[in-house]
């Protein structure tokens, strides 16, 4: 079998790798989760343009696939965990608990990477994923807790470590949910069969204008609230016929 390892849409998936590699060391030997975050940002740049690229080259292959999985469960799995990890270390416990014991409950934070290799394996293998996501994808996971960790160090908001851990168990969860998220994929560009991508896309300039700190955040959770609300519509249309 010919393989080959060095394609251009490969080398954009290991800038992805590269990226998110950096956005770790950045956090854990200088806590700047502002870089990691451009960083992240970055990642996701080169994780839209390999698959885009492949497509364009007509280079698609089993390899890139796999390639690009390890990838992202680097830089929106682990990357996220150790940053989560590294403002749990930083923060006190809300209630005053004892500290080594709160020292413990902090790895909970580990729980993002580990279900984001369980969120990347399965949309690989899931065929009703191509217009619409299953839970929440892993890039935007990941840049909700950077954003969450940034506001947080710059002192925009005050979080403690009950609340750190409640996060990333919640957001692990969202990761293998059965919730079904829209995509912003656009077949076409007619009102009607986009009108939710159009709304969300207004509301999201909106927010962007008004509260351009806290964007990113509000976005993300706003697209996790329609999605859910969506989904519940949907299931409850479907039980009633």
């Amino acid at each position: 079998m010919n393989i080959r390892l060095f394609t251009i849409p490969n080398m954009l998936t290991l800038g992805n790798l590269i990226a998110g590699a950096l956005a770790i060391i950045f956090t854990l030997r200088y806590h700047a989760y502002e870089t990691a975050f451009w960083l992240i940002i970055v990642a996701a740049v080169f994780d839209f343009f390999d698959g885009f690229v492949a497509r364009l080259l007509k280079q698609q292959s089993p390899l890139g696939v796999q390639l690009d999985s390890l990838a992202d469960d680097v830089t929106f799995g682990l990357a996220p965990a150790v940053v989560m990890f590294d403002l749990y270390g930083s923060t006190t416990s809300l209630y005053g608990l004892n500290a080594e014991v709160m020292h413990y409950v902090g790895y909970v934070t580990l729980l993002i990477a580990a279900f984001s290799v369980l969120r990347l394996a399965k949309f690989n293998i899931d065929d009703s994923q191509t217009t619409e996501f299953c839970g929440l994808p892993t890039p935007a996971n990941a840049l909700m807790l950077l954003s969450l960790a940034m506001l947080c160090q710059s002192g925009e908001l005050v979080i403690y470590q009950e609340q750190i851990a409640i996060i990333a168990v919640a957001s692990s969860l969202l990761l293998i949910s059965p919730i079904r998220m829209f995509a912003l994929k656009f077949k076409g560009f007619g009102f009607k069969e986009n009108r939710l991508r159009y709304l969300f896309l207004l509301l999201s300039v909106a927010i962007i204008i008004c509260v351009p700190t806290y964007s990113v955040l509000l976005i993300i959770v706003l697209y996790i609230v329609v999605s859910t609300l969506r989904w519940l519509f949907a299931r409850e249309t479907v039980t009633q016929k």
